[in-house]
């Protein structure tokens, strides 16, 4: 299997809608868009398979009433991309995909690499906001104990 199919195995495993359908036009990650709650993957345009799990993870974290009406752009919450990166970290661990996945050097604004060390070294951010939103226990972090807000 590989890492797309995963990914989407992950999806269908935690009830994160999600599809397969072509994206005209650009989008804000290459072959990855959210249109009115679902997450659509172009498999033609998709560059990096991990981003998938961090815009999966900007749904995750939203309550489930709001995440159903996500359409586009996530915004600029600097807290909800904390937990957007905590979670597809949790998540890339779960499926057993490299973290490099997640963390590729082409993403985070030239900051992949520093996020790779610091997880590594267990110096997780975002962890207490996902604790917050009770989806994982800080200690018992990168398990999680569910992985959609309610």
């Amino acid at each position: 299997m590989n890492t797309v199919e995963a990914i989407a195995g992950f999806f269908a495993e935690i009830g994160l809608p999600y599809q397969f359908a072509e994206l005209p036009g650009p989008t804000f990650l290459p072959g990855v868009a959210i249109r009115r709650g679902v997450l659509t993957i172009d498999r033609e345009k998709l560059l990096y398979p991990g981003d998938l799990l961090h815009e999966a993870g900007h749904m995750a974290v939203l309550p489930a009433a709001e995440r159903a009406e996500m359409d586009g752009d996530v915004g600029p919450d600097g807290g909800m991309e904390m937990a957007a990166i905590a979670w597809s970290y949790a998540a890339a661990l779960h499926i057993g995909i490299p973290v490099e996945v997640v963390f590729h050097d082409e993403g985070y604004l030239g900051g992949a690499g520093n996020l790779r060390q610091n997880f590594a070294r267990r110096r997780y951010i975002g962890v207490p906001l996902l604790e917050w939103m009770e989806l994982t226990a800080g200690a018992r972090f990168p398990a999680m104990d569910r992985w959609l807000r309610t």
